[in-house]
C-alpha cells in the first residue's frame, strides 16, 4: 500500500495538517495515511491546542509520499539558515524518489533545501512575489492553484492543497476514484482557473457582466469547435474584454481553458467507455485521434491507449 507520511511541524496549521489524511483516508484502502513529529512529541498548532502524534521522524524514510503542511513560520524562511537542524536532519532521511508535496507556504521549506532550484513551483499568491526575490533559482508560477513537476508538488494556499491531493489520486488511480474521494468529501473534483481569481482586485461594477454562463455554455458544446468569436459572442462582449475579464475570472486563457476542459472529458470518456479513440476525440473537440494524442500527452504523457489500459473502469 502507498504510505503517505505528514510531518507536523510547530506551529502547524490546523486545517493543513488534516488534508491528507482527511482526503487520502477517504480514497478507502489506497493509501496509508500516517503524521509524525520531528521528535514523536505533542505539536503546537497556530490555533489554541496542541495535536500529539504517534511516530517521529524516523518514518518519513518509509514514505512513499511525503506531505508538509503550513506552518505559521514558514513565511519567514529565506534560505537553509532559516531551517531548524533537526528539521535538515529529518528531511535528509528521505529516500531519492519519494513524492514530495508541500502545501502553501511550505514551499519555502522545499526551496530553502535546494530541493525546487530550477523547477516549477507555486506557493500562496500573497507570498509569490516575496517568495521569488528570496529564491530566484525556482520557475515561480503564481497564478495556479497547484504545480505537478513529477516528483515534487506544490500547492497554493489552503484549499489549493485539496485540489493538489485529489489531483495526486487522479494521477494514481484515474478521474473515478478521486471523483469518488471528491463526493464522499463534498468539494468539488476539479477547480477551474487558478489563484488568479482569487487575487484582491477592485470589486467589478454591478453591471459589469462575467464569463461564467458562457463558460457553462461551452461545456455542454465541447464537441463544437468552439472559437474565440463564438464564447466573445455568447457573452456580448468583445473579442478583448472577453479575454481580459475571462483571465480575470479563470487565470488563463479561454484557449487554454477550453483545452483542459477537453482533456477532461476525454480521460472520463476513455475510462468509462468502450468507444474507439477517434470517437472520443470526436466527442471531447479535438476532431481526430491524432490531435487527442498530441493533446493528452502534453498533459499527461501517455498516449490514450496507454492511459485507457491503465485506468478503464472494469465491470
Amino acid at each position: 500500500m502507498h504510505r503517505v507520511v505528514v510531518l507536523a511541524l510547530d506551529g502547524v496549521i490546523p486545517f493543513e495538517l488534516s488534508l491528507a489524511s482527511r482526503i487520502f483516508g477517504t480514497a478507502r484502502g489506497r493509501y496509508e495515511v500516517i503524521t509524525c513529529s520531528l521528535d514523536g512529541g505533542p505539536v503546537r498548532t497556530d490555533a489554541d491546542f496542541s495535536i500529539a502524534v504517534e511516530h517521529d521522524a524516523g518514518v518519513l524514510a518509509t514514505a512513499d509520499t511525503v506531505v508538509l503542511p503550513a506552518a505559521e513560520w514558514f513565511g519567514d524562511v529565506r534560505g537553509p539558515a532559516d531551517l531548524p537542524p533537526a528539521l535538515t536532519e529529518a528531511l535528509s532521511t528521505i529516500r531519492q524518489g519519494t513524492r514530495m508535496v508541500s502545501i502553501c507556504l511550505a514551499a519555502s521549506v522545499l526551496a530553502a533545501t535546494g530541493l525546487l532550484d530550477g523547477r516549477p513551483a507555486t506557493t500562496h499568491w500573497a507570498h509569490a512575489e516575496e517568495f521569488q526575490r528570496h529564491f530566484p533559482e525556482v520557475r515561480v508560477a503564481p497564478e495556479v492553484l497547484f504545480v505537478d513537476d513529477g516528483d515534487v508538488l506544490t500547492s497554493a494556499g489552503a484549499a489549493a492543497g485539496v485540489d493538489l491531493i485529489l489531483h495526486l489520486i487522479r494521477r494514481d488511480h484515474g478521474s473515478q476514484v478521486a471523483n469518488q474521494v471528491a463526493r464522499r468529501c463534498v468539494v468539488p473534483p476539479w477547480r477551474d482557473g487558478g489563484q488568479a481569481q482569487y487575487i484582491e482586485r477592485p470589486v467589478p461594477e454591478p453591471a459589469s457582466s462575467g464569463t461564467a454562463d458562457t463558460r457553462q455554455w461551452a461545456l455542454a458544446r465541447l464537441h463544437e469547435p468552439l472559437l474565440l468569436d463564438d464564447l466573445a459572442g455568447h457573452a456580448r462582449m468583445s473579442r478583448r474584454t472577453f479575454t481580459r475579464r475571462f483571465r480575470e475570472e479563470v487565470g488563463m486563457s479561454p484557449g487554454q481553458w477550453l483545452i483542459g476542459q477537453r482533456v477532461e472529458l476525454a480521460r472520463h470518456l476513455l475510462e468509462s467507455s468502450d468507444l474507439p479513440v477517434d470517437q472520443v476525440a470526436e466527442r471531447a473537440g479535438f476532431g481526430t485521434a491524432a490531435s487527442l494524442r498530441q493533446h493528452l500527452h502534453a498533459v499527461l504523457g501517455v498516449s490514450p491507449h496507454a492511459y485507457r489500459r491503465t485506468f478503464a473502469v472494469r465491470a
